[in-house]
């Protein structure tokens, strides 16, 4: 079943296109890579999907139901995780996700039994501090328990690692690939290293259109020909090359890479009259940020 889906959806405001004809959608269980560049409009997205901007054309469903401008039924099914969460900042972590608890309707036992599911889940079980002495990344962790607490079906990320240090990144994505196993997430960013980690598809923004859609494995084949790196024993074999073969770059001293695979059977040749020593020859595949640097020049 599709959790989310937007259908030729698109937003303007006033003369400003942000949105044109945005289409995709979002398996259930999965954990989608919503990418584009600063300022693409991932966060007007967003805004649509928990109905608190009006749609200017097109239809967004959740979990099979019109998403609605204002008071959106769609939004009992959705938990959200700003990329500033903001805290009351007198509270430990467990006055806050009672609260929160509380004020949704959630019942006393669950409300204790889930907090402490969601506290061990982000790692902030032995945490009783007040929360203004949190580090972002704590608070961001926290976050996502406060977005998890009513078990929603969808899970919405905007930039939430886009702060952190390298640590507290990986702790993140991390916490959100565990989440998939109990709900859906949708995951805006424009760091493209944390897609190719956690995501099982993805959707490049850009223009207000979406560029490339699919899996991973799905949108790096849409690039036919992956580049070769040889690594040679000998520095002075690999300088060798180069000046027989100026198409080749250097990447290190004893490192060469082919871009055009087609002239590989002839590099090979070279290398075996020559008996050059090689320590390796390796496929490199396409790497996202590759593929969306092409998408953006075009």
């Amino acid at each position: 079943m599709e959790m989310l889906t937007l259908s030729h959806a698109a937003k303007h405001f006033g003369e400003k296109q942000v949105l044109l004809d945005v289409s995709f959608s979002v398996p259930e269980h999965t954990v989608f890579g919503f990418v584009g560049q600063n300022g693409a409009g991932k966060t007007t997205a967003m805004k649509m999907i928990l109905g608190l901007l009006t749609v200017s054309s097109g239809d967004i469903m959740v979990n099979g139901i019109p998403v609605r401008y204002g008071n959106t039924p769609t939004n009992r099914f959705i938990g959200y995780l700003p990329d500033v969460p903001e805290f009351y900042p007198y509270m430990t972590p467990t006055e806050y996700l009672r609260f929160c608890g509380e004020i949704s309707g959630m019942k006393s036992n669950e409300i204790k039994s889930r907090s402490t599911e969601l506290l061990r889940l982000v790692g902030l079980e032995q945490e009783h501090r007040r929360i203004k002495g949190f580090s972002r990344g704590m608070k961001q962790r926290l976050g996502v328990a406060q977005a998890l607490l009513n078990r929603p079906k969808l899970l919405i990320c905007d930039e939430p690692t886009s702060a952190l240090d390298p640590a507290g990144r990986r702790e993140l994505l991390d916490i959100l690939t565990a989440a998939k196993a109990e709900t859906t997430v949708l995951f805006s960013t424009h760091i493209l290293s944390d897609v190719e980690h956690i995501c099982d598809e993805m959707a490049f923004l850009h223009e207000g259109k979406i560029a490339l859609k699919g899996t991973l494995d799905e949108i790096r084949k849409m690039r036919k020909d992956s580049a070769i790196t040889i690594e040679t024993e000998h520095p002075k074999d690999a300088q060798a090359l180069l000046q027989t073969f100026p198409f080749l770059k250097m990447t290190d001293k004893s490192k060469l890479l082919l871009e055009d695979t087609k002239q590989l059977p002839e590099l090979l040749h070279c290398i075996a009259d020559r008996h050059y020593p090689i320590v390796r020859i390796e496929r490199q595949e396409a790497a996202l940020e590759d593929l969306f640097m092409e998408v953006i020049r075009k």
